[in-house]
């Protein structure tokens, strides 16, 4: 049997190495100085972020306490502080007294109060760090709305509760004209705490639908 003239290789015995042999120019797969294409080699997997799991559940927690806030304020805006006003000014006062020292001397509320702040800020710098910065202006917006309503509160709604309270028992006082501070200026700034509060939990809300795209985007390109 002749060898084929048109074969790269020539015939058994003939001297010519096969494919991957000894002394072919291109080695086999697994031979010395084979090396794998850039198809073979595998793509390192992104590392997560330090804290990246966090954001999530800050942003949840933010919106359970921003909410709770805005619920409290909006029951004062439609019954309580309505209802006060169909009472005489000692029994007014009076029960507004009582209000305030129930709320100033509760833990949960004081916890709330602060740690909704602490925990959207730090939600967004979280979000922001990712790269995420569309959920991080959301969680910033958020932020600066409650900002605003605990400014109000410091600067508006806590002067006229500590007035209130340096009054004793309004019915030995003989100037109960701080009654007219609460039916006007402290009502009309709690009206704007609701507001501020309920438009901060509608960008929270938007921070977490954002927030869970870009989640399920990162998770799809990790397989």
């Amino acid at each position: 049997m002749t060898a084929n003239q048109y074969s790269p290789y020539g015939a058994p015995g003939s001297g010519a190495p096969g494919p991957g042999g000894p002394g072919h120019g291109a080695p086999g797969p697994g031979g010395p100085g084979y090396q794998p294409g850039p198809q073979f080699a595998p793509q390192p997997l992104q590392p997560r972020s330090k804290g990246a799991g966090a954001s999530g559940p800050l942003l949840v927690a933010a919106a359970v306490m921003m909410g709770l806030l805005a619920g409290l304020f909006f029951t004062f805006d439609l019954s309580i502080m309505p209802g006060l006003k169909r009472l005489d000014d000692v029994q007014y006062l009076t029960a507004m007294q009582n209000f305030n020292d129930l709320i100033d001397n509760s833990g949960p509320f004081g916890m709330v109060f602060v740690a909704a702040l602490v925990v959207i800020v730090w939600a967004a710098i979280l979000e922001y760090k990712r790269g995420r910065k569309k959920v991080a202006i959301w969680a910033g917006i958020a932020a600066g709305l409650y900002l605003v309503a605990l400014l109000i509160t410091f600067s508006v709604n806590i002067p006229i509760n500590m007035e209130l309270a340096d009054l004793g028992n309004p019915a030995k006082a003989k100037d109960l004209s701080v009654i007219d501070k609460f039916k006007g200026v402290w009502s009309a700034t709690n009206i704007v705490r609701t507001i501020l509060c309920t438009v901060a939990v509608g960008c929270v809300a938007q921070a977490l639908k954002l927030h869970g795209r870009e989640t399920a985007a990162e998770s799809a390109s990790r397989h």
